[in-house]
């Protein structure tokens, strides 16, 4: 099946300006064209672009994206490439992940110790 920019935008979420600036930075592998230089996109457009905005929410970054899609480009010779830079990627993210854990650890602490605070408040305003 054929898709627009307008149905990419609808079916992704992803802005027609966003979507040509990741076109623009080589990001997004395959977008055909028409005669009349109407983009069309297809069902591994629209994976591909699911794939970007789940890496970019994670903090890769464009370089690197780039460098995915140009290994990707040149096949199965690049596997190898490939699962290294998403493996050093993941590797981030998993420190990410643990730094959030440690700070909702540490909102959660904060949060107990007000519960405490208030529970006296409530105590001692009862018995004045």
């Amino acid at each position: 099946m054929a898709y627009t920019v307008k149905d990419i935008s609808t079916k992704t979420g992803i802005t027609a300006h966003t979507l040509r600036f990741y076109e623009k930075k080589g990001v997004l592998p395959y977008a055909e064209r028409t005669e009349n230089g109407v983009r069309i996109y297809d069902e591994s457009s629209i994976e591909w672009i699911e794939t970007i905005l789940a890496l970019r929410s994670t903090g890769i970054s464009l370089e690197e994206l780039k460098e995915y899609v140009e290994l990707f480009k040149e096949g199965d010779s690049t596997l190898l490439q490939r699962k290294e830079l998403l493996n050093n990627h993941k590797v981030k993210v998993e420190e990410q992940l643990q730094q959030l854990i440690n700070t909702l650890g540490r909102i959660n602490y904060k949060m107990a110790l007000f519960d405490v605070q208030l529970e006296q408040l409530e105590r001692s305003s009862c018995t004045l």
